[in-house]
């Protein structure tokens, strides 16, 4: 599925494109999340989460999408999703646009994007996870019709932690 308007584009990530999805992580991640979790954290999340061969296998599965928002031709933000345990929920894994274009409602066409394109094949609930001093993505999740629904403490491995707000959307068909 690509939606295309007014100069954005949200499609599937190509698997030539995951060193340049690779990178854009790197510098959202090295830009947001100091002061929210420790350096080592971040890096080991990184090595964990976007190792091209990670993000390869993930494209090969049936039940896991990954799709990029390009602004002008150019990749701005992506979002991976998959479907949970719960039934009719799909989890948004990651939601991450560049600093630039934060703010802009970007964020909330993802969301949109991820809701219409799964709306279809039965989704009725959005879930994700976002970690509880992320103060500026706890604000757009709400804005953009999440509510918190609990809180969750989880150990990672190489000794960090994830302390997080589990949040939820209903989705409309």
């Amino acid at each position: 599925m690509v939606n295309k308007v007014d100069g954005v584009e949200i499609r599937a990530l190509q698997e030539d494109e995951i060193a340049e999805l690779g990178a854009l992580a790197r510098d959202i991640w090295r830009a947001h999340y100091p002061g929210i979790i420790s350096a080592a954290q971040i890096e080991y999340m990184l090595n964990e989460r976007y190792d091209e061969a990670v993000i390869r296998a993930e494209l090969q599965r049936q039940d896991v999408w990954w799709d990029v928002l390009l602004l002008d031709g150019k990749m701005r933000g992506f979002t991976a999703y998959f479907w949970t345990d719960t039934p009719a929920t799909i989890k948004i894994d990651k939601l991450y646009l560049h600093a630039a274009t934060q703010r802009l409602g970007y964020g909330g066409r993802l969301v949109d994007h991820v809701a219409r394109r799964m709306a279809d094949a039965g989704c009725k609930r959005l879930t994700l996870a976002v970690n509880r001093n992320n103060t500026s993505a706890i604000a757009a999740y709400l804005k953009n019709g999440f509510q918190i629904a609990e809180t969750s403490l989880k150990q990672i491995g190489g000794g960090f932690w994830m302390d997080d707000y589990i949040m939820v959307k209903s989705v409309n068909p």
